[in-house]
Formats: structure tokens, C-alpha cells, sequence
């Protein structure tokens, strides 16, 4: 939870268009804080670095992808991140190092790189690798491999922040 707020606890995933590996990422995300019980409590979101993309679906294969997992990714509309998206959220997370150099440039304040963080930090089953491939040049079989990897990260990554998002009973 935010501060004090009530608020819940505010993510937004960021990848180059908003199409593959962030909306994987939001959807996941989301999935697990669902099952958990937690969900009125996290919000999770996606944006990407470029504009390329913006008010387009999820890229067929990623929307396959997460079905074939049991997620349903088909309301996604990708969209460009902006200087809102660091005011709004309390996490801010790079699905590679060149998403993360380009948010520490977009950081306006000490306050909105601090919220900036690689996914894969997260996941101590990484062994050291620390981006997310981008699996749009390649096949179906990427998709669900980059899948499984952001799964890990997220499973990592919400295991760390359910304590402190857990209502106090």
C-alpha cells in the first residue's frame, strides 16, 4: 500500500512499444495480486519507451502466449509511458537495460529514479541475466519462453512486496 494513503500499491511494467513484454508482464502481474486475494489492493500497468504502437492490441502472439497459460491479455491497449507515469506509481519497472537507461533519462527527480527497477532483479532464478528478450522478431515458442522468464520475475517480485501490501489483521 501507498504510504498511509489506502491507496494500493501502483506498478507499471515498461518495454519498447507495449505490445510483447510489458503487457506480459501487467497481466501477470495483476493475475497473481488476483489469486492472492489482493487485487483492490495493486494496480499494474503497462506503457512502452516508443509510440509506435499506441492504442494498438497486444501482439497476437503475446495475447496467445498468455492464453495458453490461462491469462487473458485481450483488453490490452498499448500506450506510451509519460512524466505522469513516475508521479503515479511506486514502482517503475524495466523489462531491460536500454528501457532503464531511457527512464532514468526521462527521471525528473531523485524521488522517480529511485521507483526504477529491472524486472529481472527481482528473480534470484535469473543467474545473473538481467533483460528480458524481446521475442517480436521471433516465433511463438519465444513468446511462451520470455513468458515463463517474466512469470519467475513476477512471482519474485510479488512474493517481496505482499507483506507490505497485505492488510494488517
Amino acid at each position: 500500500m501507498t504510504a498511509s494513503t489506502g491507496d494500493p500499491f501502483r506498478v507499471v511494467f515498461v518495454c519498447t512499444g507495449n505490445i510483447c513484454r510489458s503487457p506480459m508482464a501487467e497481466v501477470v502481474f495483476r493475475s497473481m495480486a488476483d489469486a492472492a486475494g489482493l487485487g483492490d489492493r495493486v494496480s499494474s500497468l503497462s506503457a512502452g519507451t516508443g509510440d509506435w504502437h499506441v492504442g494498438e492490441r497486444a501482439d497476437s502472439r503475446t495475447i496467445e502466449a498468455l492464453d495458453r497459460r490461462g491469462y487473458d491479455g485481450a483488453a490490452h491497449r498499448a500506450r506510451q509511458f509519460t512524466a505522469s507515469d513516475f508521479s503515479d506509481s511506486d514502482l517503475v519497472v524495466a523489462l531491460d537495460r536500454t528501457h532503464e537507461r531511457i527512464l532514468r533519462q526521462w527521471a525528473r527527480r531523485e524521488s522517480d529514479e529511485d521507483k526504477i527497477a529491472l524486472l529481472l532483479s527481482f528473480d534470484p532464478d535469473a543467474h545473473g541475466r538481467q533483460d528480458v528478450p524481446d521475442p517480436y522478431y521471433a516465433g511463438p515458442e519465444m513468446f511462451d519462453e520470455v513468458l515463463g522468464m517474466i512469470e519467475s520475475a513476477c512471482r519474485s517480485l510479488f512474493r517481496q512486496l505482499e507483506p507490505a501490501i497485505r492488510p494488517a489483521v
